[in-house]
């Protein structure tokens, strides 16, 4: 079954009305995807900071062990 010119024309129109749509949903999961990647940074940060202090705690251990 081949599409007609007026079907064709009339997809056109539909896509073209919902252009907006899509442009306006594809923003939001940009936004989201961007809040996600910042949190997860700020997870990583924390917990980078939590390990670099285990090693100077455990550093500060052999140190004392040392002496």
């Amino acid at each position: 079954m081949a599409l007609d010119q007026k079907d064709l024309e009339l997809i056109e129109r539909i896509l073209y009305k919902s252009e907006d749509d899509v442009v306006v949903s594809i923003a939001r999961s940009f936004e989201r995807l961007e809040e996600r990647i910042d949190a997860t940074e700020s997870r990583l940060y924390s917990r980078f900071a939590e390990v670099e202090d285990k090693v100077e705690a455990l550093r500060s251990d052999l140190k004392d062990e040392a002496f």
